[in-house]
């Protein structure tokens, strides 16, 4: 029998979507039976032996679904196998102007709070990618948007482009499925 996992994800304009698309076509290439699910679309969350549960984050937050989702299922949750990841950061730094590691100071504020009540075996902060003409989505980007407009040279200081690492998200995703034949071993 092959570990069945849920790989759950919110995205506001595809880039964290893409990300959880990696990681499960990863985990099945690697002989896991891996679920693809928007946090909310998800109708039943029984049946899988473990999860994986990210979401794109702004101002150092999940987005609302993703978070509302491990609130909601933390009980379940808890009692398996979860791996979290966020995606947020954008630009070619790695270390930012304070000399902080931009990955570790992106960690959202929500991954303390579900450390705490559903002990994931890791979380991972990926970086995201940025379209400058993509229209904005919610009022903080609608609030953003504005600013451009008044100061235009604002945009700029936003690197557009886009910033995954497929090859750490596929090595990432590559030891969650190790991990994984050892929760649940084949049959």
């Amino acid at each position: 029998m092959h570990a069945r996992v849920l790989v759950v994800y919110a995205s506001r304009h595809g880039a964290t979507r893409g990300i959880a698309e990696r990681i499960a076509a990863t985990l099945a290439e690697s002989g896991v039976d891996a679920t693809l699910e928007g946090a909310q679309e998800v109708e039943d969350v029984s049946g899988f032996d473990a999860y994986v549960i990210g979401s794109a984050a702004y101002a150092t937050h999940w987005l609302k679904e993703a978070t509302d989702f491990v609130r909601h299922h933390r009980n379940l949750l808890a009692g398996r196998p979860v791996w979290l990841f966020s995606s947020g950061p954008v630009g070619p730094e790695v270390v930012d102007k304070k000399g902080r590691d931009v990955l570790e100071a992106s960690v959202p504020t929500e991954i303390a709070e579900f450390g705490k009540a559903i002990h994931p075996r890791g979380h991972q902060v990926f970086f995201g990618a940025y379209d400058p003409n993509q229209k904005p989505i919610g009022i903080a980007e609608r609030l953003g948007e504005g600013i451009f407009k008044l100061i235009p040279e604002a945009r700029e200081a936003l690197p557009s482009g886009d910033f995954r690492d497929w090859a750490t998200i596929d090595a990432w995703a590559g030891k969650i499925a190790r991990e994984l034949t050892t929760v649940v071993p084949a049959a």
